[in-house]
């Protein structure tokens, strides 16, 4: 009973973390924040919900099968944390170098392509 509490915390937890993502996803106003809000919560939100599931399972089943299980559990929440971030910082970078610049509320230009800021 306290396993089922607790695992839905996390999983709580973790779906409002996606939420969040989605929210700011919606709300934002440009590219560069919107992943942020993206990359931060999705990732965030995976690793509450698979650290919940893999407790879940460990400690339902409490063999050698289920030990194995939750490693294979653990596992996409780290190959998560290595591909999220690079794959986030690939994407902006690319957006970046093909023009694509941050918002602003008045309309200027922040940096030029050189990375030389505009007065």
């Amino acid at each position: 009973m306290v396993i089922a509490i607790i695992t839905g915390f996390f999983l709580a937890a973790g779906f409002f973390f996606f939420l969040s993502g989605t929210v700011g996803f919606l709300r934002f106003p440009d590219l560069y924040s919107r992943m942020h809000a993206t990359g931060k919560g999705d990732t965030l939100g995976l690793l509450l919900c698979v650290a919940g599931l893999a407790l879940y399972n460990i400690v339902v089943d409490c063999t050698w099968l289920g030990l194995v299980q939750s490693v294979k559990i653990a596992s996409i929440a780290v190959f998560w944390f290595v591909a999220s971030p690079t794959a986030t910082h690939a994407l902006l970078r690319s957006a970046f170098e093909s023009g694509v610049r941050p918002w602003t509320k008045d309309g200027r230009r922040l940096m030029e392509k050189g990375g030389n800021k505009t007065e």
